[in-house]
């Protein structure tokens, strides 16, 4: 009788000193379960001494209370630790089911002796020096059977399953969590064959413990995000500074506090609102945060070093408690940009004064080829350069109107086009013949037809030009003011006899300018007209040869393009 008292003795002080170890190994990220395991075996050893010491039925009762406490809640809570260890998610409705499982279940063991749900009757007897139990079981029994194999089931099969699926969870840590499943089978229902002297269920816990103490050594090392965070807080290269949403400083690390010095001088539970020169930097960055969370990073320079503040939510389990900084020496990434930014400034400016020359050399280009086409024409001396200029008189006056060029999509950059491509309208005189252009008088019908023809030449021209260039939206308005600038609102025109809106909005501005100019202009067939006579025939052809919506553009621009003639002297 004294050996089988000092068996439990033996076990209970091992599991004593066993949970000792996990104190002194105890980390605070170590899951809540795995502290609740080595609580309870303890205590549940505990139950088996007093239940080998037993006298009396009364006495009985107590230890097998104490007993219970591991069938009920000690299997449920490896059950969760297994579940958490496998990385795997016990739905949060299941598990409240399960805790209220083993709490019913262990409610009705404390009825032992007040009535028959557990046991329906309890009484012992002493052979041969040894304590002898005989009970009768009631309903909650079974139940705590069928509760406890549910639990083991769960938990090989979660075993199992992470062994063969989960990649990132250790085989080592996995085969270590079937140990204790699997001395809990043997011990649970192979008992009754192997020994009736002593229990060996104490023992399965102490092997439990023993292997789970294994697994905590590997999954402190395996836990990458502890000992990252570990690491870096040892390390010192990265500060953390906390407090709570109401601003109440929770504490920081030594780097923090060596950027942060006012740190040293304000108490943890103290308000960041009590030092000023905290509360200055602080506070707006956390204003900034909470309007918009993306904004979380921010810079500070101390002396020649610069730090980046990382700002983000402290979490206390999944809740958030208040705000977390993160501390890193961001000095040699700054100054690389520093360095990167004044090299691109540079870089930049170069390649706005080569693209500059290349613009330039480029228009001068356009506008060579345009005199080149005029000098083989007598009859139009200076048009080209005088046509871009009244379109860019006319365009002065067009962008004016925000209504106007928001509904036509007219932009600065259509303007640059337009003034840029107004040049080349008469591109496609390259295809007519020399005696048609250089013609002293007025054409024929054929030859007028001939001369017509200068407008889809002229596109087909500086489509063939202008194919490889990558500036798309120039190419196009090139093409349709060389194309479709003789086209008239009232479909009227040449070549394709459009009207209205089918004509391009540039080759109606285009048909303004040219128009005007071929008016007051000396040609070899008559005398260059006086404004107001020019004015008097443009006036009238507002709906019927020009865009009646560009009539107010032309009259506010009449004075400014008069002036231009003036001054120009046409020939």
């Amino acid at each position: 009788m004294q050996a089988i008292i000092s068996y439990y003795y033996v076990i209970f002080l091992i599991s004593v000193a066993l949970s000792c170890i996990y104190l002194y190994m105890y980390h605070k990220h170590f899951n809540v379960n795995f502290s609740l395991i080595f609580t309870i075996i303890p205590i549940v050893n505990l139950g088996y001494v007093f239940q080998a010491q037993t006298k009396t039925v009364a006495e009985a009762i107590l230890a097998i209370k104490i007993i219970y406490l591991g069938g009920c809640l000690l299997i449920l809570f490896i059950t969760f630790y297994i579940f958490g260890m496998c990385q795997l998610t016990i739905p949060k409705w299941f598990k409240m089911a399960m805790v209220m499982a083993s709490a019913s279940v262990y409610m009705a063991v404390l009825t032992i002796g007040h009535n028959g749900l557990f046991y329906q009757s309890i009484s012992l007897s002493f052979e041969n020096g040894f304590v002898v139990f005989h009970k009768t079981y009631g309903p909650f029994h079974t139940v705590f059977y069928v509760m406890e194999l549910l639990y083991l089931f769960m938990g090989i099969a979660a075993i199992l399953y992470s062994y063969n699926v989960k990649t990132q969870v250790s085989r080592r840590i996995i085969w270590l969590l079937f140990i204790p499943e699997l001395l809990t089978l043997i011990c649970y229902f192979g008992e009754k064959f192997i020994t009736n002297t002593f229990e060996l269920v104490p023992v399965a816990y102490v092997a439990a413990q023993i292997v789970y103490l294994i697994i905590a050594h590997y999954a402190c090392i395996y836990d990458i995000e502890d000992t990252a965070v570990d690491s870096l807080a040892e390390n010192g290269s990265t500060g953390f500074i906390a407090f709570t949403f109401d601003l109440t400083y929770l504490g920081s690390n030594r780097a923090a506090r060596a950027v942060f010095q006012p740190l040293l001088d304000l108490n943890v539970d103290k308000s960041l609102s009590e030092n000023e020169e905290l509360s200055d930097l602080f506070i707006p960055w956390i204003n900034t945060f909470n309007e918009d969370p993306s904004n979380d990073k921010f810079y500070y320079k101390s002396r020649r070093y610069i730090y980046l503040i990382d700002i983000n939510y402290l979490y206390h389990n999944a809740d958030k408690i208040g705000y977390q900084f993160v501390i890193t020496d961001d000095t040699k990434n700054q100054e690389y940009i520093e360095l990167l930014d004044h090299y691109n400034q540079r870089l930049e400016q170069e390649v706005r004064i080569k693209t500059a020359d290349i613009v330039k050399m480029h228009n001068n280009l356009i506008r060579s080829m345009a005199k080149m086409v005029e000098s083989r024409d007598n009859s139009t001396g200076g048009h080209i350069v005088r046509t871009s200029d009244v379109v860019e008189i006319l365009m002065e006056e067009i962008m004016k109107d925000q209504s106007f060029t928001e509904e036509h999509h007219i932009t600065e950059v259509f303007r640059r086009n337009i003034i840029k491509a107004a040049p080349l309208h008469d591109i496609g005189k390259i295809a007519v013949d020399d005696a048609i252009l250089k013609k002293p008088g007025r054409f024929t019908d054929e030859e007028f037809e001939k001369m017509k023809t200068h407008a889809p030449e002229g596109a087909k021209v500086l489509h063939s030009i202008l194919r490889e260039t990558e500036d798309t939206g120039f190419k196009v308005l090139a093409e349709n003011v060389a194309h479709y600038h003789h086209e008239r609102m009232d479909g009227s025109g040449y070549p394709e006899g459009l009207s209205g809106n089918d004509i391009p909005m540039e080759a109606r501005i285009m048909a303004i300018a040219d128009v005007y100019d071929a008016l007051v202009s000396k040609r070899v067939y008559k005398e260059r007209m006086s404004f107001e006579e020019a004015d008097r025939i443009m006036m009238e052809s507002m709906g019927k040869h020009f865009d009646p919506q560009l009539k107010k553009f032309y009259v506010a621009a009449r004075s400014g393009i008069e002036a231009y003639y003036r001054n120009a002297e046409p020939d």
